[in-house]
């Protein structure tokens, strides 16, 4: 009984979760039906970059934005974006990115934005993977 159970749990549990992961330079990862996005720091640069390769490829655009709605609402904008892969996926790095992890932690969809293209990409079960990713990025406690 305990292993239907158990089977249940883990075929009915959402599969596309946000996950931090920890090392040499800390990730967060998330995939969804429209976009996978990469959130890293790399404390040796140190930088943080977000990488989004949405179903499909990107078209040129001069600013790139992120919207996030929810109780915290944001819209951030940039023109330093780059798109690789053949359109693929657009990058944004920055020394600081305090708007994004706060966008990401405390709403409920970021929409990526450039050009007519819209990304929405949902943020359920993303908060306690943001504060472990913050964690990561101060380094280990001495």
């Amino acid at each position: 009984m305990l292993r239907v159970l158990a089977v249940l749990l883990l075929t009915t549990a959402p599969a596309l979760a946000w996950e931090a992961k920890s090392g040499r330079i800390c990730e967060l990862v998330h995939d969804s039906e429209n976009a996978s996005v990469r959130v890293t720091y790399d404390p040796a640069i140190p930088e943080y970059s977000i990488a989004i390769t949405p179903a499909r490829p990107w078209p040129q655009g001069p600013i790139f934005a992120m919207r996030f709605d929810g109780p915290r609402g944001n819209t951030i904008t940039t023109d330093r974006h780059v798109i690789s892969g053949g359109g693929t996926t657009l990058t944004v790095t920055d020394s600081g990115f305090g708007n994004v992890l706060n966008g990401l932690e405390f709403n409920h969809t970021a929409t990526a934005l450039l050009g007519d293209r819209a990304v929405a990409v949902p943020l359920d079960g993303a908060a306690p993977a943001v504060r472990e990713f913050r964690v990561c990025t101060k380094g280990p406690s001495v």
